[in-house]
């Protein structure tokens, strides 16, 4: 495939400049609904992932898209997963929730992936300007600095975040919740796409998570290990774009200390 990185991220950026940006803080009621799913929609997702469909389509030719507001028109868009061509896979915002609410912690995310693999990541910040990025085998990277996720210690001493409320199984949500002091456990940030900032940039050490859509974790999943980490789901498979029905993702800055978080969390009294 033949295409520029750099082309990706000035796509991303511009199109949250005009389509994202002027419209925080200023959406009327009726700009703001609720999906079939019950969760939230803005005109500007919708506008976000237009663009962003029509312009990384020409950029790279052949190309195929699966967008979260596509999906949700038509589930059978996720039936482009599992074709030969390359695919981008869009969040046109993610942390709709805070971006109706007015709160600045969302972010628009870009994946590349072909036959299953996950070749680019991009999360970009449109409160601050600056986007978060990796290649296969190339690091991760955000205003020219390569990152590196923080360094491994026990789970109690480890910090990170446990998404394992509404979209788990209840049996894994009462799991988690009898277990959460046994790691260091802190308040999420209701946005995907910064939790993956925070450890990239080593600002915590673990995260779980337990609604897997493509989405919201092909881009950070490939950052995290880009970054020096590791992004498996509970049954110890790296993520992979496919993987969106698993029951878990657990991001580590280690193998030895994913293994140990897992059992911390899941193994037996």
């Amino acid at each position: 495939m033949d295409f520029d990185p750099q082309a990706v991220t000035d796509i991303i950026a511009d199109v949250a400049r005009r389509e994202v940006m002027p419209r925080f803080r200023s959406l009327r009621d009726n700009e703001v609904r609720k999906k079939d799913n019950g969760e939230l929609v803005t005109v500007a997702d919708e506008a976000s992932e237009r663009a962003l469909t029509r312009r990384l389509r020409d950029l790279l030719a052949g190309s195929l898209v699966v967008g979260e507001e596509a999906v949700a028109s038509n589930p059978a868009v996720l039936g482009n997963l599992s074709r030969d061509s390359p695919v981008w896979i869009v969040d046109p915002i993610d942390g709709t929730g805070n971006y109706a609410g007015g709160n600045p912690i969302f972010a628009v995310m870009v994946g590349l992936v072909r036959g299953n693999e996950t070749l680019g990541a991009w999360i970009h910040d449109p409160s601050e300007d600056r986007t978060l990025t990796a290649q296969l085998g190339a690091g991760a990277w955000m205003a020219g600095r390569r990152l590196k996720v923080a360094a491994p210690d026990t789970p109690k001493a480890m910090r990170g975040t446990l998404h394992a409320s509404t979209f788990a199984s209840a049996e894994t949500a009462r799991q988690v919740q009898s277990r959460r002091g046994r790691v260091g456990a802190i308040k999420s940030l209701r946005c995907a796409g910064h939790e993956y900032l925070r450890l990239a940039q080593g600002q915590m050490h673990f995260s779980l998570f337990t609604r897997l859509m493509p989405w919201d974790h092909v881009p950070g999943t490939l950052i995290q290990r880009e970054a020096g980490g590791v992004a498996s789901t509970l049954d110890g498979v790296p993520y992979r774009a496919a993987d969106y029905q698993s029951a878990g993702l657990l991001m580590a800055p280690d193998e030895t200390s994913w293994q140990a978080l897992r059992e911390t969390l899941f193994g037996p009294d």
